[in-house]
């Protein structure tokens, strides 16, 4: 999912300032995210542990908790984009500058991607074809809610960015009409009516784990939260780590106290807190990563390899299940049939080096030679 690397801060950056125009760690957490997902997908989703003992399944079981790579997206996305609102929201520009360079950002790849699914869909390029109904939808952002249409979710990924796109087209209003502080206020009820939703759900009988809007927009409130706090009085060092440890221990703390059912959503309680669980972690997770990037100690969050995957992560999340689907639709028969051998494990390394560094090559070179060109007219 996109985020911007550059915050415009509120005040001149300091040594020690929080809040600067660039914030190095954060492209290093956005690298983290999006290799969660893609070891996810790649591993523990697509095959599962059936067939695998030992250490390969331990390996691959690791990978069972790499979804939760949405929810760092999400905390990550409402710290930024709310920043960004809340440093410019006094610009006489500021809806169309807005609107227009986060169009620029993530319109021109997010349509390529489709055109891409509809042309390998329709010429049989792909294991998982995606209908002309689901296209249609994702087109205008409504890939979270295309069951409410009668159309099955065919392209997992696009229901976050769905997500993401419902609620800046309302929270830039917001921001510019209320006050820091009422920005803050409005983020926790959108924090706490999710949650409340979640349990309504859970009552009626629903299924509280659909991804819509409203049930899973907790996460960017969270962040726009986290925002407001850093732009306050408390938004000093000594306060922030205060905050920090609070998110850190706090979550940890209801996790572990609900433990397994809480992260495994075993129960109503679970499937209400675990998104809740998690947003508070990561929101600490963002908060310690810009103490620790403002000290002696930044080199521990500013990882060359990690911020290469982070510039690229929009392209990587965007196409890693479409280059998935070619290789499971173009790996020769002779190697598939290792999947149900005791070659199983060897096949998945198989399966994900190849996706994986056809993701990787593709979303490189989109990103330098493809979404540079639309990102140098932001300016």
């Amino acid at each position: 999912m996109p985020q911007p690397s550059l915050t415009p801060a509120a005040v001149e950056p300091t040594s020690d300032a929080l809040l600067r125009p660039r914030m190095p760690e954060l492209d290093t957490l956005r690298g983290i995210a999006v290799l969660l997902v893609l070891f996810f997908h790649g591993f523990g989703f697509e095959f599962g542990l059936l067939g695998l003992h030992g250490i390969p399944k331990l390996l691959v079981a690791a990978t069972l908790p790499g979804w939760v790579g949405v929810n760092l997206f999400f905390v990550l996305s409402g710290f930024l984009i709310t920043g960004i609102l809340l440093d410019t929201k006094a610009r006489p520009d500021y809806f169309r500058r807005f609107y227009y360079r986060r169009a620029l950002r993530i319109l021109p790849i997010y349509y390529a991607v489709l055109i891409a699914l509809a042309m390998f869909s329709r010429t049989g390029l792909i294991s998982r074809p995606a209908s002309w109904g689901f296209l249609g939808l994702s087109a205008i952002y409504l890939a979270n809610v295309t069951e409410l249409f009668g159309v099955p979710m065919q392209y997992g990924v696009l229901w976050t960015l769905a997500i993401e796109e419902h609620f800046y087209l309302i929270w830039p209003t917001a921001v510019r009409a209320l006050s820091r502080k009422m920005v803050a206020v409005a983020a926790l009820a959108i924090f706490i009516g999710c949650a409340l939703l979640r349990y309504y759900y859970c009552l009626k009988g629903y299924d509280a784990g659909q991804g819509y809007t409203w049930l899973y927009a907790d996460g960017l409130a969270l962040g726009a939260i986290l925002a407001a706090i850093a732009r306050s009085s408390w938004g000093t060092r000594r306060a922030m780590k205060t905050i920090t440890t609070f998110l850190l221990a706090g979550s940890l703390a209801m996790l572990a106290l609900g433990a397994p059912g809480i992260f495994l959503a075993s129960h109503r309680v679970g499937m209400v807190l675990r998104p809740t669980v998690i947003n508070l972690f990561f929101a600490g997770v963002v908060a310690l990563f810009l103490l620790i990037g403002t000290s002696p100690w930044k080199w521990l969050v500013n990882r060359p390899l990690l911020q290469f995957f982070g510039e690229i992560s929009y392209g990587v999340y965007l196409i890693h299940m479409l280059m998935f689907d070619i290789v499971d639709r173009w790996l020769p028969a002779s190697v598939s049939s290792l999947s149900d051998t005791k070659w199983r494990f060897e096949f998945m390394l198989l399966h994900f080096c190849l996706g994986a560094g056809l993701t990787i090559v593709v979303a490189y070179l989109s990103r330098r030679h493809f979404e540079e060109f639309f990102l140098r007219l932001k300016n």
